[in-house]
């Protein structure tokens, strides 16, 4: 089996980690690890203007360095399940990487958290479970954090 184990650094990320340390999952199975870093560039704010990064080359490194950090952390959580652990970083839109990821892997299941978002938030900020539900062409489960869950992803 394969799972795609997409995560953030938000409080979000905790419940669908947890999900896949704790579940029995087939001998074989291979978690691959995923984090979207989605480069900020002047379209986000002006759609009409070319697309200029607003994001320096340093900063993307130093992203790219703490997105590498956290998916190595998680792998080192699923390890010891028996789990074979893959880790990837990749740059976009988070809801349309992580379906793409899926696709060319192969995945037989993606699992993702939720912010929980409602109302006016959603609709501004959208919904990245959401847009996965909705596109991805395997099985998705959407992991919603409980009450009181940690701020950010845990660390080992």
């Amino acid at each position: 089996m394969k799972i795609l184990l997409a995560i953030d650094d938000s409080h979000s990320a905790a419940a669908p980690i947890r999900e896949a340390a704790t579940r029995s999952w087939p001998e074989g199975t291979v978690v691959r690890v995923m984090t979207v870093l989605e480069p900020i560039s002047s379209a986000a704010y002006i759609p009409e203007a070319p697309m200029v990064p607003l994001t320096s080359p340093l900063e993307l490194q130093v992203q790219q360095d703490e997105a590498l950090g956290m998916v190595a952390s998680v792998a080192r959580m699923l390890a010891p399940q028996g789990l074979i652990v893959e880790t990837v970083v990749r740059q976009g839109a988070p809801g349309r990487t992580i379906v793409e990821e899926a696709a060319e892997w192969g995945a037989d299941l993606i699992l993702i958290g939720s912010h929980g978002r409602t109302g006016l938030r959603r609709v501004l900020m959208g919904s990245v479970a959401q847009y996965v539900t909705a596109h991805a062409r395997c099985s998705v489960e959407v992991v919603r954090s409980g009450p009181g869950e940690e701020e950010h992803a845990p660390e080992p």
